[in-house]
């Protein structure tokens, strides 16, 4: 067994999902090492694992099972002492989680993973409780510990929990609970700070941006907690180089909006806008809130107003009642569209949602052949769009040296979000780690781009 002094105090974590998740082991790492905890970068090198899981869709599910599973054979080989299951699954499965997993030694929900350093010193002096469940989701407060896993110049930016929308396919409120919003003061607080340590982008996440502060303006209608109040603060005192937004639903995307972040520089023109469908009756039958014809008019609002605008959607295929004609209306607007990105889920049946109780489910041959339909177009569309980019100059924020060669440096140019899309490789000058420098691209491909270093146009 590893020590430190006489103390075993060195912990792994896995994180799984989404970048949501990512933040709260953030949060779990800062309260362990402010009580005396070091994070290590190999689960063989801990005394502690923490797998935070997902619990999303099927695919998901059984990726955290099968990442628990390969902890608790590294315990049972004697590697590591504690095996710790956080995060979504657990909040969702409970006390069959608990029953199903005996192989792990401590289970903890989403609303107590904030005190994950007095639950391992508790069980460490022998306390017997394995499950620490508690709902709503924790919401991070100002004072609470965090230390930032992604490279130093950039960091997810997680502004509230929960969510208001209850879309007939999706289990996050039954996971995570209602939309629960931070004050705005709180996160320009975290940003500044996060800005002050050498981060240059910072990631804006939550269920749905477009609904931040509708919780705390329901309390008080005088709460300053809006979506552009939020924008407009982080763009004027932040200090962030970029501000990227995930996750903005059509239905809360207003003419207002558009024109702040055409307004400011530091606002990156890159639009995530989760559609799942375009089908009326597909979209009723998911308890969406806008029809196809609302739906055209926020993207050609997107379009008209910020023309370099980047347009990134995911849709499901196989809903159930989804009929080959469902599909082919959105192939075809697929393709009229000419999205940036689009990213595309086969429909996952999932326990305690609306979607799950209904008929005509779809088998899963159909849903592969349709994801891989729409994918193939989509392809195209994006090698299409990249071969436009070639000759142009693009700010790109350098990454480090390229896993496939160390000839050539990786960066993203802004239209560019880490691990969900592209990369651009750099084949020629030299730069640092979170520089940001002018690149003329050279070559496209389907989802990347190639360039050398030119002379910068102006300060950066």
């Amino acid at each position: 067994m590893k020590e430190i002094g006489n103390l075993t105090k060195r912990v792994h974590f896995v994180s799984l999902g989404c970048p949501k998740n990512l933040v709260d082991s953030e949060i779990m790492a800062g309260s362990l090492m402010r009580d005396g905890y070091q994070v290590v970068g190999e689960a063989e090198d801990a005394d502690t694992v923490i797998v935070n899981t997902c619990g999303f869709i099927d695919a998901s599910k059984q990726e955290s099972l099968d990442k628990i599973m390969e902890m608790a054979e590294l315990k049972k080989k004697g590697l590591l002492q504690k095996v710790v299951v956080a995060g979504c699954l657990t909040q969702r499965y409970k006390d069959d989680l608990v029953e199903g997993l005996p192989e792990a030694d401590l289970f903890v929900g989403s609303g107590q993973f904030q005190n994950i350093a007095k639950i391992l010193r508790d069980s460490k002096a022998g306390a017997k409780e394995k499950r620490f469940f508690h709902l709503p989701t924790y919401l991070q407060e100002d004072a609470t510990p965090r230390v930032n896993s992604q490279p130093r110049h950039r960091a997810y930016l997680k502004i509230s929990e929960g969510c208001k929308k209850r879309c007939a396919f999706c289990a996050i409120p039954l996971i995570r609970g209602n939309l629960q919003s931070r004050n705005l003061s709180g996160i320009l607080g975290e940003a500044k700070l996060l800005v002050a340590g050498g981060v240059k982008e910072l990631i804006v996440v939550s269920h749905d941006f477009t609904d931040f502060g509708w919780d705390l303006r329901k309390q008080n209608q005088a709460a300053r907690e809006t979506p552009d109040e939020l924008l407009r603060a982080l763009a004027d005192e932040s200090g962030a180089e970029w501000i990227r937004v995930l996750y903005l639903y059509p239905d809360g995307v207003s003419k207002e909006t558009l024109d702040l972040i055409g307004a400011k520089r530091n606002l990156v023109k890159y639009f995530d806008m989760p559609l799942q469908h375009i089908n009326n009756d597909m979209l009723k039958a998911m308890n969406r809130r806008m029809a196809r014809a609302k739906i055209e008019g926020v993207l050609k609002d997107i379009r008209d107003r910020i023309p370099e605008a980047t347009l990134r959607t995911q849709f499901i295929v196989g809903y159930p009642g989804e009929t080959e004609a469902h599909f082919e209306e959105m192939l075809r607007f697929v393709e009229e569209m000419q999205f940036d990105r689009v990213g595309c889920f086969m429909y996952s049946q999932e326990e305690g949602t609306k979607a799950g109780t209904l008929p005509d489910q779809i088998d899963e041959e159909t849903k592969q052949r349709r994801h891989d339909t729409l994918m193939a177009v989509q392809k195209e569309i994006s090698a299409k769009r990249h071969r436009a980019l070639i000759g142009r100059r693009m700010e790109v924020l350098v990454e480090g040296v390229s896993e496939e060669t160390e000839l050539l440096l990786v960066g993203r140019h802004s239209q560019q979000a880490p691990d969900i899309d592209g990369v651009t490789y750099i084949n020629d000058g030299q730069a640092e780690i979170g520089q940001m420098v002018q690149v003329e691209i050279t070559e496209a491909m389907d989802y990347d781009l190639v360039g050398g270093i030119v002379p910068s146009d102006g300060p950066q």
